[in-house]
């Protein structure tokens, strides 16, 4: 599995930013913009929580494996790969619709008079920052569940010369 790639993430990010910017403003001219969610930071945040907590604990337990503590519970590989996928899914999704509430959320700062667009650019302003959250705590469990190097076996298709 490929690491996440920060460049790719903020790619996503900017693209949905720009195109949900693009959108709202033609919705708006056309009519009523939709609403932002007030679950969608709070889904987001939820989000993260999970995801560090998972961080956290697979990280205490592999210290622990390291460490050779009698009490120490092993971690399933399983386990561990599909919370890495999970990691991966929730930072994509997050870049995602970070950029979305992004992108709404700059034309909301245009209709800051409007009380209840005022609430709506904050609940967008929040989602951003849930989303990044959960783009830091989906890389800090890639990290914890990283594969420690190998130098001493060749490369896959590499045999060594007799």
């Amino acid at each position: 599995m490929k690491q996440l790639r920060i460049r790719v993430l903020a790619g996503v990010f900017v693209v949905a930013g720009v195109l949900s910017w693009a959108g709202a403003r033609l919705w708006n001219s056309l009519g009523t913009l939709p609403g932002v969610p007030v679950a969608a930071p709070i889904v987001l945040a939820l989000i993260a929580v999970v995801l560090f907590a998972t961080a956290l604990s697979l990280r205490a337990r592999f210290k622990a494996q390291r460490e050779r503590r009698p009490d120490a519970k092993g971690v399933d590989p399983m386990m561990a790969a599909r919370a890495v996928v999970f990691g991966h899914a929730s930072a994509l999704v997050a870049a995602l619709v970070s950029g979305v509430y992004g992108g709404t959320g700059v034309l909301l700062l245009e209709l800051l008079d409007i009380p209840a667009r005022r609430d709506q650019a904050i609940y967008a302003g929040f989602s951003v920052l849930a989303g990044f959250a959960v783009i830091a705590a989906a890389i800090l469990l890639e990290r914890v569940c990283r594969l420690p190097e190998d130098d001493d076996t060749p490369p896959t298709g590499t045999e060594p010369a007799a």
